[in-house]
């Protein structure tokens, strides 16, 4: 199978689903911290740069939710500032390819699967992006 280096917001629910699926499907994962991986604009526009620039945000970070951040409304220059700024904002998980390279952001199951496969009790949801409860945010890491 494949080798995925995995970013995710440590203690999110919704990213250890994600995981829980890739390996089940037979990935090996090197995970790390979208929080504190020093990202520069280069080596995050490796990963966002293909989505439109509202793709690149985490809709379920607070301040998207409240409508402080408007996505649709910034240009990418903004909007990688934010991101670089505040790595919260990133929408994940970020994946990348051990033997080709490529990247992915999210997690649409039918995308992921054309990408690496899944395993078929995976491919019953259409999608793991998101937190894993609507109403109850991920754990602040270190809580």
């Amino acid at each position: 199978m494949t080798h995925l280096i995995f970013f995710e917001k440590p203690g999110c629910g919704g990213n250890a689903r994600q995981r829980a699926a890739l390996q089940a499907a037979g990935h090996t994962l090197a995970v790390r911290s979208l929080l504190s991986e020093p990202w520069t604009a280069a080596s995050l526009l490796a990963f966002l740069a293909p989505l439109p620039v509202a793709g690149w945000f985490n809709r379920a970070a607070p301040r998207v939710k409240s409508g402080e951040i408007v996505p649709e409304q910034l240009d990418a220059d903004t909007a990688l500032a934010l991101l670089l700024v505040e790595p919260l904002l990133i929408r994940r998980p970020l994946m990348q390819r051990c033997d080709d390279g490529s990247r992915r952001v999210g997690f649409d199951t039918a995308a992921i699967d054309a990408w690496v496969g899944l395993a078929p009790a995976t491919l019953a949801r259409s999608s793991l992006e998101g937190c894993a409860h609507p109403a109850e945010p991920c754990a602040t890491p270190g809580s």
